[in-house]
């Protein structure tokens, strides 16, 4: 019998585990992870990117925790000798249309309180001397980290408080009663009086199984990229964005320094077969079943038919996808391209066809369900945990 249970091992379920061994050091918690190890989904396939908050609405949970948590993050990686760069980004606009949408979310970071500032074409020439730009916005909090090491820290910190971590337990399903809740496992069920769902592309099953009525799904998006090879890396300083298309609720082809020295292009965003999908050829039937009878999908998907299908091209064409990367770095040849990781965004998606804009927690009885936390939850993880534990001390 525990206290807690955590449900999920990636940076936010380490995040809450974390907090609430600090705050309360005398209970019981364990943290249930299916995988052999933690952070080995959203947080172990994520760019590594500290997020400043810029691209966020004013006043929702993603800009004010984006912008605390990077703060936050940076302090943690100092204290724990952790690798840290906070480097900066740009964001560039290189096309005369793009102008008025440049301006527009440089007002969007004044707003939600960034110390930041529109450049001319000189200026970002002296930051990204390859980039092709005739304006930018200058956001110098933004940086790098691993965030796979980020946890792997977080999960010493929790043992060396007194929690545990149960690897290789699936969740199975969550009955809650009067008096306390059961996690029934592959290994046997394990009994506690809260639990917290942090299980990422699989939190809304989880929520399901405990009888939890909610209005949305996670659906998977792949996110492809690639890397420049080694000799060419020296054409990308730190961090290269484009203005975002508002049409399109993904960030764009960016250019990502890693810690470690490599430097990600990308991402493509498609629709992932499998909800574990890494690879083009992953395919799991439920999963893409479960998304092609969801009527919230169909929604969405008539609403950016042509967005979509440009990334589907672009995803399958080279010479498509290099076009793109050349609109803001024209030296970049696709000799230059080596096939690089790809991550998985468990993104809620609501009936209506609506995405989930913001962070999405949802209390119940005995416990509390994190339904949706895509980018920039890895930034702001340490602020979404101890959010969470104050909302469970207040409940």
């Amino acid at each position: 019998m525990y206290d807690y249970i955590i449900i999920g091992g990636g940076i936010v379920g380490l995040s809450v585990g974390m907090e609430l061994l600090i705050q309360h050091p005398q209970i019981k918690l364990a943290i249930i992870e299916k995988e052999s190890h933690v952070a080995a989904h959203q947080t172990g396939h994520n760019s590594g990117v500290i997020h400043s908050g810029i691209y966020y609405k004013p006043g929702s949970e993603k800009a004010r925790l984006a912008k605390k948590g990077s703060q936050t993050m940076r302090s943690f990686c100092e204290e724990y000798g952790l690798e840290v760069d906070i480097c900066g980004k740009v964001i560039v606009a290189s096309e005369d249309e793009e102008l008025p949408l440049l301006d527009n979310l440089y007002k969007r970071g004044i707003e939600n309180g960034l110390d930041i500032r529109l450049i001319d074409k000189s200026e970002l020439l002296e930051i990204e001397p390859y980039v092709n730009g005739k304006k930018a916005i200058h956001v110098p909090m933004a940086g790098i980290v691993n965030y796979k090491q980020v946890s792997e820290k977080m999960a010493e910190i929790i043992i060396e408080k007194g929690g545990e971590l149960l690897f290789n337990h699936e969740v199975l399903s969550v009955t809650e009663t009067e008096g306390e809740a059961v996690i029934s496992t592959n290994k046997g069920d394990i009994k506690c009086a809260f639990y917290i769902n942090c299980g990422g592309l699989h939190s809304d099953r989880v929520a399901k199984s405990a009888n939890l009525l909610t209005d949305m799904k996670i659906i998977p998006f792949r996110g492809e990229y690639y890397q420049l090879k080694e000799e060419k890396r020296g054409l990308v300083k730190n961090l290269i964005y484009p203005v975002p298309n508002p049409n399109f609720p993904f960030l764009g082809v960016h250019f990502t320094r890693m810690i470690g020295g490599a430097v990600d292009v990308g991402p493509n965003a498609v629709l992932g077969f499998k909800r574990e999908g890494y690879r083009k050829t992953d395919i799991h039937l439920p999963d893409l079943v479960e998304v092609l009878g969801y009527k919230g999908f169909w929604k969405l998907a008539s609403q950016y038919m042509k967005e979509g299908m440009d990334e589907m091209i672009r995803s399958a064409s080279k010479k498509l996808f290099l076009k793109n990367v050349q609109k803001l770095m024209p030296e970049i040849q696709a000799d230059d391209l080596i096939p690089g990781p790809a991550g998985v965004r468990a993104q809620a998606l609501k009936d209506d066809g609506s995405l989930v804009d913001d962070f999405y927690i949802l209390p119940s009885k005995r416990s509390i369900h994190v339904l949706n936390a895509p980018s920039p939850a890895a930034t702001a993880s340490i602020e979404i945990g101890k959010q969470i534990v104050t909302q469970m001390d207040q409940k």
